[in-house]
């Protein structure tokens, strides 16, 4: 295990901004600390005393950050991707849930999860459980375990809801809430707790009150579900008919930016008062491409947010997507991006690779911090990709081999290393 002190040799390629994609062919990504210290095509010579780790043609990436994926739900995934959202909920989402109230299962389960997230390519995510503290604690002990960078929640829902899943009343929620903060805040390195209202129908104006003030006392992140399904916007306003629009909800009771550091799921179809709310508050968009195709949901407006400055990453959304792979997110950000300019709206171009690949690395990582770049003074996630056996007659660049690798990496591609913080997670 590398950590510390080292520098990986390649070929070299990260985004420096949304439109530009720096590439070094046999390249020196130099690691002090944890720290990237730059990539250089030739050595500097103060470096010249650290270890050199030669991955000799192979690529070298920022790992992958995934803004939005649920743990508990990865046990079916790829079951009911003929249902729209609200249905999908009743029928596979809540039932499975229900069963991380034994940790036995949990335990099966989170184990499954979290070996295949080691050996992906995200390097960080942020995560959903349960509503049981038991379970949620596992697994943040299991993801602490594998080295892997995470923001982890545990779930809160008082209302409708099946009764196997749904909490006594706010004030048990909240308590179980501030009982999970006081044993988990600090405990971890690579791991730490986020506040998670499951989505507004399922929680009561108390409880979105009583997490806000946990919020403000501990200072923690907020993540949550936004504007994702025709159905669920309508039953946002029944329930909250006060509200101008689907986020003032969470706004109202300190959720939702600001001093809050919030990520949103979604956001297909936010209203104009809505994006420019999230713009204000400095809200992250989680947009989970493939999980908005399997539940019908729509396609999210990506230019128009990048265009209006929001700040924008991706997300699997497990299990309303089908797939962990970071790649396959960026590849279907930009087909459907493709499907909005033409069938929505011919003035919102269709997304670059160099976009896609910047809200899978730089857009998303900034939620975590200086993270997902090779710059100067980011945290050194890094992903060795083994391109060999996507066979090809041709001769390719640095960016040739990214492009062809976003859309054919379980074709023949290969995660060959994989670094965290600077430090080797397998290799």
């Amino acid at each position: 295990m590398r950590q510390n002190a080292f520098i990986l040799k390649g070929n070299i390629c990260y985004a420096k901004t949304k439109e530009h994609l720096v590439g070094v062919e046999d390249g020196y990504l130099v690691c002090v600390q944890g720290i990237s210290q730059g990539v250089y095509p030739v050595l500097p010579e103060q470096y010249r005393g650290l270890p050199v780790v030669d991955y000799g043609q192979r690529l070298i990436i920022p790992g992958l950050v995934d803004l939005h994926t649920h743990a508990p739900q990865y046990p079916f995934r790829g079951l009911g991707m003929d249902l729209e959202l609200l249905e999908w909920l009743d029928t596979h989402t809540f039932p499975e849930e229900s069963r991380y109230s034994d940790l036995d299962y949990a335990k099966r389960a989170y184990e499954i999860f979290v070996e295949d997230l080691r050996q992906s390519g995200a390097t960080r995510s942020v995560i959903f459980g349960t509503i049981h503290t038991p379970a949620t604690v596992l697994l943040m002990e299991l993801l602490e375990a594998a080295g892997v960078k995470a923001y982890v929640g545990k779930v809160n829902m008082d209302q409708n809801c099946p009764d196997f899943l749904r909490e006594a009343d706010a004030g048990a929620s909240v308590k179980d809430t501030r009982d999970w903060l006081e044993g988990t805040l600090g405990k971890f390195r690579n791991v730490a707790p986020i506040l998670t209202p499951r989505f507004a129908p399922t929680c009561s104006g108390p409880l979105l009150e009583g997490l806000g003030e946990l919020q403000r006392e501990y200072g923690i992140p907020v993540q949550s579900h936004l504007s994702e399904n025709l159905s669920e916007i309508a039953w946002v306003k029944e329930l909250f008919p006060w509200s101008e629009c689907y986020g003032e909800v969470y706004g109202h009771y300190g959720l939702f930016g600001g001093e809050a550091k919030t990520v949103m799921a979604h956001c297909v179809h936010s209203t104009d008062s809505e994006v420019e709310l999230m713009r204000r508050k400095g809200v992250y968009v989680a947009h989970c491409p493939q999980s908005n195709v399997n539940l019908s949901s729509g396609i999210a407006p990506i230019r128009r947010y990048l265009e209006e400055g929001l700040l924008v990453g991706l997300g699997t959304d497990l299990s309303g997507g089908a797939t962990m792979s970071m790649f396959r997110a960026m590849a279907d950000a930009i087909g459907v991006s493709k499907l909005y300019w033409r069938l929505v709206d011919q003035e919102k171009k269709p997304l670059t690779m160099e976009e896609a690949f910047y809200l899978g690395t730089k857009g998303g990582g900034a939620f975590f911090g200086r993270v997902g770049s090779f710059e100067e003074g980011y945290e050194l996630d890094a992903l060795v990709l083994d391109d060999t056996g996507i066979r090809t007659t041709r001769r390719m660049e640095t960016r040739e081999r990214l492009e062809r690798y976003l859309y054919l990496a379980e074709e023949g591609g290969r995660i060959a290393a994989k670094y965290v913080g600077g430090v080797e997670v397998f290799g």
